[in-house]
């Protein structure tokens, strides 16, 4: 039996993809390569259903975009994001998963991520504010994030939320059929420290798709031509967390959530789902 099993028929054109796709695989597992587990390469018929996912996703992140200001609570967000998502016959990911409480991540200043959403935390000038969006539709899921700066801010946090943008922009560049997972944390780590930055390890970008977290565990340091490789077909998240001083963390032990720097200063973070292709990298939400 042909190693890729696959619930829906493959058209004639995708099976002699796959097959193509399978005897390179083994020529780069007898080279020595970690080749990713064939579940982690998706058909076109589930990359189709995780695009229809990230279009809602990115409809949610847009409405947010359009309405986010200072004295709003991040439980307004929540509400936001719970009410686009289900009209548009979606799930929030986040909402009960492994007993969060909330349908978005609301990470404010110091906040790494996994911020809870509450009537009692207000949007003030001068804030930086990660909003963290998964979606769920007919059984596929997609995952984004962006950072939104409430009125004026300063110009050390802006510095960082733009540097953070452009460490995911040097991680997505960095995303080729037939390079290494490696090559993704390179680029990212490498622009974070010339900044002056430092890169958030414990928490990384993940496979996502046929479920909310998949493999692998997608780094945001590493060197080139290191770790798994990098096949068409497979989806997985860019989201480094870049912190203005210590890369220490901690979880909130108030709700065992919230995850924040040990220091006290400022993270930021931006987050993409992305495609391996066969000529390259495609966002499919951002």
């Amino acid at each position: 039996m042909h190693l890729f099993r696959m619930k829906e028929l493959l058209s004639p054109e995708e099976a002699a993809k796959r097959a193509a796709i399978e005897q390179k695989m083994k020529e780069y597992k007898a080279k020595g390569c970690q080749v990713p587990p064939r579940k982690l390469i998706k058909t076109e018929t589930q990359i189709e259903g995780i695009r229809k996912s990230a279009e809602v996703n990115t409809g949610v992140l847009d409405y947010v975009s359009s309405r986010i200001c200072a004295g709003m609570t991040t439980a307004e967000i929540d509400k936001m994001v719970y009410e686009y998502t289900v009209s548009h016959g979606a799930i929030p990911a986040p909402l009960n998963y492994e007993g969060f409480p909330k349908s978005v991540c609301t990470s404010i200043n110091e906040e790494v991520c996994h911020g809870i959403p509450s009537e009692n935390v207000k949007l003030c000038e001068g804030d930086i504010i990660n909003v963290d969006v998964s979606t769920i539709l007919g059984g596929y899921y997609s995952d984004a994030s962006r950072m939104f700066m409430i009125g004026k801010v300063s110009n050390e946090r802006r510095h960082l939320v733009e540097t953070a943008r452009e460490c995911l922009l040097r991680g997505f560049a960095a995303v080729r059929p037939w390079g290494f997972l490696g090559d993704i944390g390179a680029a990212v780590q490498e622009h974070a420290e010339a900044n002056g930055y430092s890169v958030v390890r414990e928490y990384g970008g993940h496979g996502v798709g046929l479920r909310f977290h998949e493999d692998p565990f997608v780094s945001h340091v590493g060197r080139r031509g290191k770790g798994m490789l990098l096949v068409p077909g497979m989806v997985f998240t860019i989201e480094p967390m870049i912190n203005m001083g210590s890369r220490k963390i901690y979880v909130d032990a108030a709700d065992d959530w919230t995850v924040l720097t040990e220091d006290g200063m400022p993270s930021a973070q931006w987050e993409y789902t992305v495609l391996v292709t066969e000529t390259g990298a495609e966002i499919i939400t951002g």
